[in-house]
């Protein structure tokens, strides 16, 4: 076994990929190329709300590095992270970082806040055609593109910051363990 093989372990799980890339597909082609209220935007909301279920239970019942007790963004893990930031000293964590999994759970709740919202214009008929509805679905989905492309930026800034490929690692399932670990 070489030397590379030794220190890697698998970290993200097949459910927690598929979710990721399937939310991330379903945003994509929401967001850029299907036609708000079509059925194409309807049906892949309705598959990213059902995948959006899975990872929230997922987080009380999946493998440790998906559950929410791993990585909660709580105020303690959050100021210890941005401390050592601050400091320019590395955080090597297996998993989310306490600021990465704070924009993970804003972008989850907006991709739930999405779900709702779209759920009460197309089928609540009391919503139909309420301009207020309409243009809180479109604010929150224009704050998930921010949040999307923060996450986007965090992660390729961090691979070369921690000399590692981070978004390989969601691809491979597989992440080299922290200096602190081998």
């Amino acid at each position: 076994m070489d030397r590379a093989a030794r220190t890697t372990v698998r970290l993200w799980d097949p459910l927690v990929r598929l979710f990721h890339i399937s939310v991330a597909g379903v945003f994509f082609a929401n967001y850029f190329f299907n036609e708000a209220g079509d059925d194409w935007h309807t049906w892949l909301g309705y598959y990213a709300a059902a995948w959006l279920t899975a990872r929230t239970v997922w987080g009380f019942v999946g493998p440790r590095s998906a559950r929410w007790s791993d990585f909660w963004p709580t105020p303690t893990r959050l100021r210890s992270h941005v401390t050592a930031l601050l400091q320019g000293k590395d955080i090597h964590r297996l998993g989310h970082s306490p600021l990465g999994a704070l924009v993970m759970v804003l972008m989850m709740t907006a991709i739930g806040s999405l779900a709702l919202t779209g759920f009460l214009m197309q089928e609540v008929d009391a919503f139909w055609g309420a301009e207020w509805l309409e243009n809180l679905h479109r604010w929150i989905a224009n704050g998930l593109a921010g949040l999307v492309s923060l996450h986007i930026l965090a992660a390729l800034v961090e691979s070369l910051r921690l000399r590692e490929n981070l978004p390989l690692s969601m691809v491979t399932g597989r992440r080299r363990l922290p200096p602190d670990q081998h």
